[in-house]
């Protein structure tokens, strides 16, 4: 079996590279490095099952010819985080949509199966909670940057199922509510990250908006064990499917977990979305995914507490790596 991940050297593709390589799959992953790293796969270089091309997922002839040679696509390429997206709609925009069409009319000419990784921002501001895929979705108006995101990602789904109504294409849509571990860079506006850094350096945790914002926190190698899972589903074909933990946790506690398991003497601070981002900045208050259609197909339990990733992302910046 050989498996193409577009945004193979990001965060959460180069632990599903290094999973599926493990389980004796040949891998290609392809990545521009403009949010990932090519430390995250500097450690798979060696193994005669992997392959890594440098490149954007824009060069249609190169990504036709991966997609060709390729039994199944992970579709994980994506402009990501929200200061990334307040800072380049644009990139956003194109990198997201334009992408995943291309992705899909490769992947269409040999029906080769894709998955296609969505997020859990495209609930946007709605507020009835735990999220149903079935559920309706509520933005916030165009005059808002931060909702371009979410439409970017909600036109992919409907792109992908579109393929797979019309052309039988086969695609699986995931949802994924705040995927975190190892490897996740605080560069882009992601949380964790970002308050282990600035306890551990002794900066004070900087917390934005009231920090009343919940947010449930699924592990790395939870995520990475369950995309394997439903692509190896046949039933989960043409179907979207929220990948999460249930745990809820407000960002000012988890601030305050992260502070005590560091031992750190940083002060936590409270910034306006304002200051942080931009002028009428808005935010999902809760984020809580319903995971029973997952739980159904593939019978996941996600395996990791907040505390379990909270210890592996401490340690993974204290033995050595760049904050």
């Amino acid at each position: 079996m050989h498996t193409l991940i577009t945004g193979g050297a990001g965060f959460i593709g180069s632990h599903l590279a290094e999973a599926l390589l493990e389980k004796g799959r040949r891998v290609t992953v392809i990545d521009d490095l403009s949010t990932g790293s090519i430390h995250n796969i500097e450690p798979l270089k060696n193994n005669k099952n992997f392959k890594y091309v440098i490149d954007t997922i824009m060069n249609k002839p190169l990504l036709s010819e991966l997609v060709d040679a390729a039994d199944v696509v992970f579709h994980l390429a994506a402009a990501v985080g929200v200061k990334l997206i307040v800072e380049s709609p644009v990139r956003t925009i194109e990198t997201n949509i334009k992408g995943t069409e291309l992705v899909l009319e490769c992947a269409n000419k040999k029906k080769k199966k894709v998955i296609v990784a969505s997020t859990s921002e495209v609930y946007g501001k709605g507020n009835h909670t735990p999220f149903r895929e079935d559920g309706d979705l509520l933005l916030g108006p165009t005059v808002k940057g931060r909702w371009s995101y979410a439409c970017s990602k909600m036109i992919d789904e409907f792109l992908s199922l579109a393929y797979w109504k019309e052309k039988r294409l086969p695609v699986v849509v995931v949802r994924l509510f705040n995927t975190v571990g190892p490897r996740q860079t605080g560069q882009y506006g992601m949380v964790i990250p970002s308050f282990v850094k600035q306890a551990l350096l002794g900066h004070p945790i900087t917390v934005y908006g009231s920090g009343k914002q919940s947010r449930c926190f699924t592990h790395v190698k939870d995520a990475v064990k369950a995309l394997i899972a439903l692509s190896e589903q046949p039933e989960a074909v043409g179907q979207v499917f929220n990948l999460g933990s249930v745990h809820e946790l407000k960002i000012e506690d988890l601030a305050k977990l992260v502070k005590e398991m560091t031992q750190s003497q940083s002060e936590i601070k409270h910034i306006p979305y304002e200051e942080a981002y931009e002028e009428g900045f808005e935010d999902m208050q809760k984020r809580v995914p319903d995971i029973s259609k997952l739980q159904k197909l593939i019978d996941y339990k996600p395996a990791h507490s907040i505390q379990d990733i909270l210890k592996d992302v401490i340690e993974h910046h204290r033995n050595g790596v760049p904050l």
